[in-house]
């Protein structure tokens, strides 16, 4: 009787084509591309870019529809100018103070984003329009490929500058608080009768020149005005501004610097 075999039967190596075909059906199916930009070993990317500037947030087709829209609400409950204009001056002043005060051009690009997204919360309603600003802010600029720790910062300014929960968390927000107060001219009044104009407007409407100074030497941020004060008192004008000049104060001393505002010549 012969004696079984023990051990381990090796099958007949399979045939070239054999082989193809086998790798073939254990091959994973390809990654499928999603737009996403690919990474090297040290962790840029093959689609890098210059960093995100205001040209181009100002180009931003929801930017400029959400701004001007936000400002359609305004006018219609009887405020004041919180559109292009608006944007503007404060994104312009925002960045000159941080330059004037010698921080990083970039920090200073940064304050200027915020300030002209600052208002844009507003195209969903006037209350609540700091923390709906931060939310569209960042879709957008994540949308356009901004870097996450630049948004943060961007975000933190829009959502900190109104009184009375805005901090100056930042030296972005501090500017950008300034800036945005700093705003006070008849050129914002959109009230068409002047019968009609309630204490804002008339404020606002006496403000005939508006100038903020930034005096790196002295440490010190200085708001001038040129009032008629036919149209409005200097009462009138702490009787609204009172709130938003504390958090001046505290936005100045995040900066290392004192807050002042003059009137006709006159500090007060």
């Amino acid at each position: 009787m012969e004696t079984p075999q023990t051990g381990v039967v090796t099958p007949p190596a399979p045939s070239a084509a054999e082989a193809r075909t086998e790798a073939q059906a254990t091959q994973l199916p390809p990654v499928p591309n999603l737009g996403l930009p690919t990474f090297r070993q040290d962790g840029d990317t093959k689609e890098s870019r210059p960093p995100l500037t205001l040209r181009e947030i100002r180009k931003d087709n929801r930017v400029r529809v959400y701004i001007a829209k936000g400002n359609e609400q305004m006018q219609a409950i009887g405020y004041t100018e919180h559109g292009h204009r608006h944007a503007g001056i404060v994104a312009t002043i925002a960045r000159s103070i941080l330059i004037a005060l010698h921080h990083e051009e970039r920090t200073a690009e940064l304050a200027a984003i915020a300030g002209y997204l600052h208002d844009i919360g507003c195209v969903i309603n006037r209350k609540g329009h700091v923390e709906a600003g931060a939310l569209i802010s960042f879709t957008i600029l994540s949308d356009l490929g901004m870097e996450p720790l630049e948004i943060a910062e961007v975000i933190g300014a829009v959502g900190n500058h109104e009184e009375p929960y805005g901090e100056p968390i930042n030296p972005v927000a501090a500017a950008v608080i300034i800036a945005d107060k700093s705003d006070v001219h008849h050129s914002r009044v959109q009230n068409t009768s002047p019968k009609d104009y309630d204490i804002h407007d008339r404020v606002n409407g006496s403000v005939r020149k508006s100038f903020l100074h930034v005096d790196p030497d002295i440490k010190q941020i200085r708001l001038a005005l040129d009032i008629d004060t036919n149209i409005a008192s200097v009462m009138e004008y702490f009787e609204i501004f009172i709130t938003r000049m504390t958090l001046c104060r505290k936005a100045a001393e995040r900066l290392g610097c004192s807050y002042r505002v003059s009137i006709n010549g006159q500090d007060v």
